[in-house]
């Protein structure tokens, strides 16, 4: 006979659990108290990295189900999800994400669902790294100077090559100036 599990997950302590709780009752599932794992940990840690998570694999068996109620719970991307959902799957575990009208994904339909979702997202990866580099390639031509900003002015860095020829110890200038050894040693490479 199969057992239905919750996953619940928040990524901050000022958050709580309890609404996806209350969400996966209010859709018609009966969890027993001690098949809920709720735990507190960023979604960019991996599923199988996750305590909480790792301790839910233990518990189940080849028949159960597990919801959750978005699949931002299983994981930040969609590799993270997809290979979530898939070694879930080859256990014989059913998973159930509400957000998506409480859809089976190890399901044709579900399998076909996160196939979707992930080409989405890919897409929407390349359009941002395209936008990013549109918007690198004009403010390199109208001349923006890329990267951080230099710690020291160019009268300053004149004056830091002028105390270098004179021999001052590379420390001295830069506790000086309050910056880095490796800012006056990049300085000297220059000269």
């Amino acid at each position: 006979m199969s057992r239905t599990f919750a996953y619940a997950r928040v990524s901050t302590t000022e958050q709580e659990t309890m609404n996806q709780v209350r969400e996966i009752e209010a859709a018609g599932f009966k969890v027993e108290a001690h098949r809920i794992i709720s735990e507190t940990v960023s979604g960019s840690v991996s599923a199988m990295q996750r305590p909480g998570f790792t301790r839910l694999l233990d518990k189940m068996e080849q028949g159960d189900v597990l919801i959750v109620t978005k699949l931002d719970r299983l994981g930040r991307d969609a590799i993270d999800v997809t290979s979530t959902v898939n070694l879930l799957e080859e256990r014989g575990i059913r998973v159930h994400c509400l957000a998506l009208g409480g859809t089976d994904l190890t399901s044709s339909s579900g399998r076909l669902t996160m196939q979707v979702i992930n080409a989405v997202a890919q897409f929407e990866r390349d359009l941002l790294i395209e936008r990013t580099q549109a918007g690198l390639a004009r403010a390199k031509a109208a001349g923006k100077r890329m990267g951080r900003p230099p710690a020291l002015s160019p009268d300053q860095q004149a004056d830091v090559k002028d105390r270098l020829k004179a021999g001052n110890a590379v420390a001295a200038i830069a506790r000086d100036l309050g910056v880095s050894r490796q800012t006056i040693m990049r300085l000297r490479s220059e000269a």
